[in-house]
């Protein structure tokens, strides 16, 4: 435990001493695996009362090399040890890269994903995330979440209609976030093929289905493929890494993204 070390500073108003006192004393410290030194300087007048006056104090270091070595050594463990706690459980930078998600994030920007998010709570309807997904789960995508478990998702004319678990409606999402180019043109997947026809996907219990906000320029929940070519729509609720939480770079567009509102 560290040592704690109370000083008092006392003045004295009136000094009739002709040849004060000097007195030195050393202090050793400990601060866990540091030690300092240090030297307190008092001047003392014989014939005053209360007549002590700290007038200086000064360090005096006497650490060997072995000692700073591990000084830092001990402060790099230290400082990398919480820089992974952080990025495990707490937020980490990504950068996008192509163009899947215009016009919400765009190529090369950088952005800072919320992980605690998840691990506190459960990933959202349109929620902008951070996956590994089930064709390729050693590259990271970022994507939109459109269903949650239990919702019935319908794509038929360009259009994403929802139909959230114990209602008996299908209801059609209004996209506010997608721009002039893609609205009305959520198609079947090859997404630029402009395959209207109707297609629905239900979500399984800890899974998601994702798109991208560029519809025609987006490999999704639409694309997913195994070995075989089978449909392998849906990502793992454990595959999801985080939400975004906002744009950091280029500083120009710095903003935070905020979840849209669904009418369902």
């Amino acid at each position: 435990m560290p040592m704690k070390v109370a000083l008092s500073y006392k003045h004295v108003s009136s000094i009739q001493a002709r040849s004060p006192n000097i007195e030195i004393r050393n202090i050793i410290m400990r601060f866990g695996f540091r030690v300092s030194y240090f030297e307190i300087i008092y001047i003392s007048f014989p014939e005053a009362t209360n007549n002590r006056i700290l007038v200086g104090m000064k360090t005096s270091p006497r650490h060997g090399l072995w000692f700073h070595l591990f000084d830092v050594l001990l402060n790099i463990v230290i400082i990398v040890g919480v820089v992974a706690v952080i990025r495990t459980f707490l937020v980490s930078p990504f950068q996008v890269e192509g163009n899947s998600m215009l016009s919400t994030l765009e190529h090369k920007e950088y952005i800072i994903i919320n992980k605690l998010a998840y691990h506190i709570g459960s990933p959202n309807r349109g929620d902008v995330v951070v996956f590994r997904p089930p064709n390729d789960p050693k590259r990271p995508y970022v994507k939109r979440i459109m269903g949650v478990p239990g919702d019935r998702i319908v794509i038929e004319n360009g259009v994403v209609f929802i139909r959230p678990e114990g209602s008996k409606e299908l209801v059609e999402i209004d996209e506010e976030y997608l721009n002039i180019k893609n609205v009305g043109k959520t198609f079947q997947a090859p997404p630029s093929s402009g395959n209207t026809d109707f297609i629905s996907y239900t979500v399984p219990e800890g899974h998601y289905f994702m798109l991208g906000d560029n519809r025609q320029g987006s490999l999704d929940s639409r694309s997913f493929r195994d070995e075989s070519g089978d449909p392998i729509p849906y990502v793992e609720e454990d595959n999801v890494l985080g939400k975004v939480w906002m744009v950091a770079l280029p500083i120009s567009k710095i903003h935070a993204l905020e979840p849209p509102l669904y009418d369902l």
